[in-house]
């Protein structure tokens, strides 16, 4: 096989950034429980309901990315004429969302699916993409719908379905995040793409406990990539994995080796109030947009957290794989960030 005559590979799955691209002029749109939730105070606009005058919740979905993205934009002064790319994603069949939003944004369109981890997906391939010279600004977004979602993969909220303790909720919000060459936002140090990990869940309910294993994996393969100690970062932080699945991801890096306790939270643990009734906490592709975007964006700008592994994990199972029987492949990607 030919060798690159250079490369900014480190190991198996991860690259270093050159200059390292700068994220800027984050916007969110929270949805009703959401607003009232901790972070309330850190997301641009606070939704009043779950349908938002649309005629349905998948409209409301896509209303709220759309909100989203012209936010950035308008912090930005910048027109949809001059961004080059719209990178973006979301849960729902055929990543309608994220499609419905780009036909009225006319800008030239990546739609991917990493499920909720999209978000780290979309920063991660913009990041290369102007590291290489081949975009100036590129728009990434993402969004979910708990009532959307819920009729898709589970069960419509109509029929009042009653959830196991350690189920998640799916975060009602969107994001959504300028990537440029300069600027003074925190910037991509690093990526590591993710392998699709599958431990033989089947319960729609266990994301967490699905998607723990991906995160793990990934976050050791990040410190051994890059030959790193957790204590490197003020903050690990993972998308969605709630109570269970932040545990379970701590106890399997710490067999193998990387205490993360110390230094670590999950985007679902942190959304919401206990009283809230959400079960083992937060999930979706706005949990991770809403919680970074809103909230430790902020604190990497004022210099509180100087250094952050962002790592969103996503569970890549459909309705019809569910039924069929299929087990649950999950997939983490790790970002790090520096200001």
């Amino acid at each position: 096989m030919q060798k690159l005559a250079t490369t900014k590979r480190a190991g198996r799955q991860s690259v270093i950034m050159d200059k390292g691209t700068a994220l800027l002029y984050p916007a969110t749109v929270a949805g009703p429980k959401e607003s009232l939730g901790p972070l309330s105070t850190f997301f641009d606009r606070h939704c009043k309901d779950n349908i938002m005058n649309e005629k349905s919740f998948e409209k409301a979905e896509c209303h709220m990315m759309e909100e989203a993205c012209h936010l950035s934009l308008s912090k930005a002064g910048l027109t949809p004429e001059e961004v080059d790319y719209f990178i973006a994603g979301d849960l729902l069949n055929q990543i309608i969302s994220a499609s419905y939003c780009s036909r009225r944004l006319s800008i030239p369109y990546y739609g991917i699916y990493g499920a909720c981890s999209t978000l780290t997906e979309s920063m991660a391939l913009g990041s290369k993409m102007i590291e290489g010279g081949f975009a100036r600004h590129i728009l990434v977004a993402t969004s979910s719908h708990n009532c959307s979602a819920e009729r898709q993969y589970r069960y419509p909220t109509e029929y009042g379905h009653q959830n196991p303790g350690y189920s998640q909720w799916t975060v009602t919000g969107a994001g959504a995040l300028l990537l440029g060459a300069a600027g003074d936002g925190p910037r991509v140090e690093s990526i590591t793409t993710g392998k699709v990990v599958d431990a033989e869940i089947k319960d729609p309910f266990a994301l967490g406990t699905a998607m723990a294993p991906a995160a793990a994996d990934t976050i050791y393969n990040h410190f051994v990539d890059l030959e790193r100690d957790p204590s490197y970062y003020n903050l690990i932080v993972t998308g969605d994995l709630g109570a269970m699945g932040k545990k379970l991801n701590e106890d399997i890096l710490a067999r193998n080796g990387f205490n993360i306790a110390p230094l670590y939270t999950d985007c679902g643990v942190m959304i919401y109030y206990p009283h809230q009734k959400v079960n083992a906490g937060g999930s979706g592709c706005a949990c991770s947009a809403l919680v970074f975007l809103g909230y430790f964006y902020k604190k990497m700008l004022d210099r509180e957290l100087r250094r952050v592994l962002l790592v969103a994990t996503g569970a890549l199972h459909s309705p019809t794989s569910v039924m069929q029987g299929e087990s649950i492949p999950a997939v983490a990607h790790a970002v790090s960030l520096e200001i």
